[in-house]
């Protein structure tokens, strides 16, 4: 009972982060972002079937809907794509438990946080007053925005003082 099959993807393994593929728990994220798009895509498919089911008197001509047997074909392909959508759906899912049931994870990790929850920031960094905390990464962003804002107040503070003097030795020329 070990088989596991892992769900069909449409991109092709080369356009794929390779971090994506660094390891099993990678790939299974991976798998899990593209069961989101394939989620939104049926929820899609539901909205044009339903459209489809209604009648043709009722289009708006923005719908750009088919009309007659165009419409029922139409309908068959979608529906037929909603189903293919809806088992690729389940299996991705049903790896993905396998896969937490296999690496043993414990519940309590995947339940879900509190309303509100912030995550802690990625990276190493200390500690602040106030309870939160930024990575590494963070604190050097912060600063580098903090050395830019200094160096364009600086280079304002040139020119306006260099402004200045010309005014003022422009004035002292002419008395």
């Amino acid at each position: 009972m070990s088989h596991r099959q892992e769900p069909p993807t449409d991109h092709d393994p080369s356009e794929i982060d390779p971090i994506w593929t660094s390891s099993r728990t990678a790939r299974q994220i991976y798998a899990l972002g593209e069961v989101e798009k394939d989620i939104t895509r049926l929820l899609s498919l539901a909205a044009s079937s339903v459209s489809l089911l209604t009648l043709p008197q009722t289009d708006e001509p923005e719908d750009n809907l088919p009309q007659g047997e165009e419409r029922s074909e139409q309908f068959v392909l979608e529906v037929s794509e909603y189903f293919e959508r809806l088992d690729s759906i389940q299996v991705a899912i049903r790896s993905s438990l396998a896969h937490i049931r296999q690496s043993r994870i414990a519940p309590s990790a995947i339940t879900a946080p509190p309303l509100g929850f912030v995550p802690p920031s990625l990276g190493v960094g200390l500690p602040r007053a106030a309870g939160t905390s930024r990575g590494l990464q963070e604190e050097r962003v912060d600063r580098d925005a903090w050395v830019g804002i200094l160096d364009a107040l600086t280079r304002l503070k040139t020119v306006q003082d260099h402004k200045q003097l010309q005014t003022s030795s422009s004035h002292a020329m002419d008395t």
